[in-house]
């Protein structure tokens, strides 16, 4: 079986010695993987502060190895804080990180000693100011250019610039204290230059904010969309770290504010290797030119970032070492009775003519959005299982 270059022959020995002695459809996790990709982060940028994206992955096992190597953690609801919390990580090292939030979760937040929070919206500005007096807030701005982005995360958080600069003054009169800024320019970002934009754009804000009204911000907080290993190609981690970096300082010098990163995807997504099975072949015609395979895994399950074919996993079969094995393209389905339950229709993979139910499939770099976007009982399938190694 040909592995992508980010498995090594040892680290799919391990995965699959634990895959297959368990029931399909299932997640195995490797948390070497997860330890590598921290290390490479944190040594990377060395200059910044890393709160790890709990929604990518909120396993026990990932939160408890990130914690122990130090990370912080950005937080999205109550349950998040409540997990992380269980592990022993100080609220010094979480930020709520949702702008869309109920006035008693911020007060629940600000009861177990959060002090740092994301605003984009004047109504949950002032429950902020209500709900957690004297926090620091950071005011997430909108973004534009986030067409190189697999999964886009515009539109629905953010402001424009015009009324960052107001939020930021209404915080200060408010009893809050303006932090900084914050901007996420979508996830499995492949467009190195998109950083650059968003950049320029944080820097008019800041010296806005400081010559107008005399506010100094103190952090600048770029979110994720490091890419994760799939099918279409990113650059390398280090041509990321070098070009972020060097439209930093053409920005903001060699004094740079806090840098805060909010890593989820390019943590954990590597780590993961879900492992499905075949359930059914089919043709829809005596004379259809293309396979069905459904898979016991499908957009209900585990592969919900297949919707509209945004992402593309590598993918292995069992026969696929057979030398004399013919290849051809299938359109892959789950197996759910819903007809959205269709992972790739138009993104044709090549699977062997000789495949058959029964058959074991590997989808590499799932660790990322698998599990924890798994529905809990459609069709009566239970939750994505995972398991760690």
């Amino acid at each position: 079986m040909k592995l992508p270059e980010h498995i090594s022959p040892e680290q799919w020995q391990r995965a699959k010695a634990i895959a297959d002695s368990r029931e399909t459809p299932c997640l195995v996790i490797d948390l070497d993987n997860i330890r590598q990709k921290y290390t490479q982060l944190v040594q990377g940028f060395d200059y910044a502060r890393v709160f790890y994206a709990v929604k990518a992955n909120p396993a026990d096992e990932v939160i408890a190895l990130l914690a122990q190597l130090g990370s912080n953690f950005d937080i999205a609801s109550t349950y998040e804080l409540d997990k992380v919390m269980k592990h022993g990580v100080e609220p010094a090292r979480m930020s709520f990180g949702n702008t869309i939030k109920k006035a008693r979760d911020i007060r629940y937040f600000h009861d177990k000693g959060v002090r740092l929070y994301a605003t984009d919206s004047e109504a949950d500005l002032r429950n902020i100011a209500e709900q957690a007096p004297g926090s620091k807030v950071y005011i997430r701005v909108l973004t534009e250019g986030s067409e190189g982005a697999d999964w886009p995360l515009s539109r629905k958080f953010g402001c424009n610039p015009e009324m960052a600069v107001e939020l930021a003054v209404l915080a200060r009169d408010l009893g809050l204290l303006p932090w900084g800024l914050s901007f996420h320019v979508g996830s499995q970002q492949r467009d190195i230059d998109v950083w650059d934009g968003a950049i320029a754009k944080v820097k008019v804000i800041f010296e806005r904010l400081q010559t107008e009204y005399g506010i100094g911000l103190k952090m600048i907080n770029m979110g994720g969309g490091f890419p994760a290993s799939y099918l279409h190609k990113a650059n390398e981690f280090a041509v990321y770290v070098q070009e972020i970096t060097r439209f930093l300082k053409e920005d903001f010098g060699d004094d740079l504010p806090e840098i805060i990163l909010e890593p989820g995807r390019s943590l954990v997504g590597d780590a993961g290797i879900l492992v499905s099975e075949v359930v059914l072949i089919a043709r829809k015609s005596a004379t259809a030119l293309e396979r069905w395979v459904f898979t016991d895994v499908g957009k209900f399950n585990g592969l919900i970032e297949t919707l509209d074919e945004a992402i593309k996993y590598p993918l292995a079969s069992e026969r696929d070492d057979d030398p004399a094995a013919e290849f051809e393209e299938v359109i892959l389905a789950g197996p759910t009775c819903d007809s959205v339950d269709i992972m790739y229709e138009s993104y044709r993979y090549k699977l062997p003519l000789s495949l058959e139910m029964g058959d074991r499939l590997y989808w590499f770099s799932t660790g990322a959005y698998t599990t924890s976007y798994s529905s809990v009982e459609f069709n009566g399938f239970p939750p994505l299982k995972y398991y760690v190694v």
